[in-house]
């Protein structure tokens, strides 16, 4: 008879396997035992049997063993491998900074874990839009199949260096990160 692993059971194992960085979770398979009550939030608020984890060591412990598969999000250890909820992303782009490389804007992000990545084609910007309102929604890749939500604020910053350019046959308004242009809006509905 197979036992559920606890929250401590999953941080314990991903703490022996990371040894400070990353862990290599792309090479483990493990068994699925069971869904976890623990639930990413919107905001990046992680919650564990309803109540949220206090502890930012811990999140950020948990956010390097998560996994995407199949539209599903797993916390995966070497010997275990556990659902969990995601409400929207896994984090949040909480903000960025620009550097220059090559003559060209390089936009940086951090999450709410600490992660930082590079805006390029390797991790792209993308913005989706509700079909109800029109709110968008804007996201970058972290790593693998992981996504963040760009804060509000962020996204604003965003807009402030946004531009007008011919992509992909259409005219767009959008932002730079390297050699990428994100597009953001049609021009024509900012008119």
């Amino acid at each position: 008879m197979s036992v559920k692993p606890s929250a401590d059971d999953i941080a314990a194992a991903a703490r022996a396997a990371s040894k400070g960085g990353l862990p290599p979770i792309h090479k483990w398979n493990p068994p699925f035992c069971g869904d976890l009550d623990m639930r990413i939030a919107r905001d990046g608020t992680w919650f564990y049997n309803g109540t949220p984890i206090g502890r930012a060591p811990l999140v950020r412990l948990f956010s390097t063993i998560l996994k995407r598969e199949d539209g599903k999000y797993f916390l995966v250890t070497p010997v275990e491998k556990v659902g969990i909820q995601v409400d929207d992303a896994p984090f949040v782009a909480v903000d960025f900074d620009v550097t220059e490389a090559e003559g060209a804007p390089v936009l940086t992000f951090v999450t709410n874990v600490g992660d930082r990545t590079s805006a390029g084609a390797s991790h792209p910007i993308r913005v989706v839009r509700d079909p109800d309102t029109g709110e968008p929604a804007p996201y970058v890749h972290v790593r693998d199949e992981l996504e963040a939500l760009i804060d509000r604020k962020s996204f604003y910053r965003l807009i402030d260096r946004g531009e007008h350019r011919d992509f992909e046959g259409m005219r767009w308004f959008g932002v730079v990160s390297g050699t990428e242009f994100f597009p953001i809006i049609p021009s024509a509905e900012l008119e």
